[in-house]
């Protein structure tokens, strides 16, 4: 499997298979770190995914894909993907089901499955279904499809920890067009009454959504004051910076007595030039001609990425 310079870098975790890993390059002169080379290999992966599928969702999540790095990479998730059933494990909820090419992706170079599976994505009788299936994929907790469901699914996850007695943390993955469900705002009234700060819901603000811009569509804006209205902490971070990503998933492990709430603020299509920040991007794959441009940007970063021999 190729990486941005050529190399793989196989890194064992405990009771799991081989997890691959890109090692570091050089980005004019300066090193970036394995996690990020990580997260630019996904972003190929998505790419390849969605020419081979010839359907699926760009924009969100080439977007998404430090936010699911940090998480599953960054040392903050207690899981086992080699034993996804382990009872004592962190559980995540993908609410956006859309954005199941990046989430896949990232399972894959996890060790939850084999990387070169990721090329059945959308097809007749594969376990990577366009939304999450639980009961075909082992490392998914909860199936998605219609939007505003996850948080409800995460929060009963989070309440049967509580009253099992257990230490899990719950993650519930969600986008910003999603918080015009309904649904979503019951929600949050809920596990604010409810006081679960053994739960975290990490946002993806990227302000478009398949009708176009969302305070367009629908303002969300003040989204951040309209949740700590409903007694949850908020943070927010760049949504690509790992190391910010990181310390925002640790700091809400230290909230008492609410839930938390991560808003990444990210942009749509990310590394991909024709595709950023277009709201048209939401729904649509690449072509051949379009992903091999995509490709291209996506291995050098538009150039930046030189050899570490150069």
């Amino acid at each position: 499997m190729d990486t941005i310079n050529g190399k793989i870098k196989k890194v064992s975790t405990r009771k799991s298979k081989k997890v691959c890993v890109p090692e570091t390059v050089v980005i004019k002169n300066s090193r970036i770190s394995a996690l990020d080379s990580l997260s630019c290999q996904i972003r190929q992966d998505i790419i390849n995914m969605l020419l081979e599928a010839k359907s699926g969702h760009s924009a969100g999540p080439l977007g998404v894909v430090e936010q699911y790095v940090a998480l599953y990479f960054g040392g903050v998730l207690n899981h086992r993907p080699g034993e996804p059933d382990w009872a004592e494990r962190d559980k995540v909820v993908l609410s956006n089901g859309h954005y199941a090419p990046a989430f896949y992706a990232v399972l894959a170079r996890a060790g939850y499955f084999p990387l070169e599976e990721l090329q059945t994505l959308r097809k007749f009788g594969s376990r990577l279904q366009g939304h999450p299936h639980r009961k075909k994929l082992l490392g998914i907790e909860a199936s998605s499809g219609p939007l505003g469901e996850g948080l409800s699914q995460a929060i009963g996850l989070a309440l049967a920890a509580k009253m099992d007695g257990k230490k899990s943390q719950i993650y519930c993955l969600t986008s910003d067009g999603e918080q015009d469900e309904g649904q979503v705002w019951e929600a949050v009234l809920l596990a604010g009454k409810l006081k679960l700060d053994n739960l975290t819901a990490i946002l993806d603000r990227n302000n478009i959504q398949i009708d176009g811009y969302t305070e367009d569509v629908m303002p969300l804006e003040p989204l951040k004051e309209k949740y700590e209205a409903f007694n949850w902490h908020v943070l927010e971070v760049d949504g690509h910076n790992i190391e910010e990503i990181i310390n925002a998933i640790s700091h809400a492990k230290a909230i008492y007595e609410k839930p938390v709430l991560i808003i990444c603020h990210s942009i749509p299509g990310k590394d991909v030039d024709f595709m950023e920040w277009k709201f048209e991007w939401h729904g649509l794959p690449p072509n051949k001609e379009q992903a091999q441009i995509a490709l291209n940007q996506l291995r050098t970063l538009n150039g930046r990425i030189i050899s570490e021999d150069s």
